[in-house]
């Protein structure tokens, strides 16, 4: 699913035109990433987690040339999923 996806899905369920729908969904993710940029977590009861990890530099690899490489330190989000949603895949996902 992707975001087009998702507020189609929004606008059809809650008998909202799209435009209201796309409104929503950009506020709420806009909300997200702001509280994230303030390196606050995110928890969603259910769903799971959001958070801003920190990691340190490392020397890295150019894997075209092998040439050794300075990789800075860097500050990335980080989503951990919650019991219930992992529960709910678990059950519905079938592996082949």
């Amino acid at each position: 699913m992707n975001k087009s996806q998702l507020i189609e899905i929004m606008a059809q369920e809650l008998g909202v035109h799209r435009k209201v729908a796309e409104s929503v969904v950009k506020e709420v993710f806009d909300a997200m990433t702001e509280a994230l940029v303030r390196g606050e977590g995110i928890e969603i009861r259910g769903f799971g987690s959001f958070s801003v990890r920190e990691y340190r530099a490392y020397t890295g690899r150019n894997p075209k040339t092998g040439e050794k490489i300075a990789v800075k330190p860097k500050k990335l989000p980080f989503f951990k999923v919650g019991k219930e949603l992992r529960e709910r895949v678990k059950d519905k996902v079938q592996i082949k």
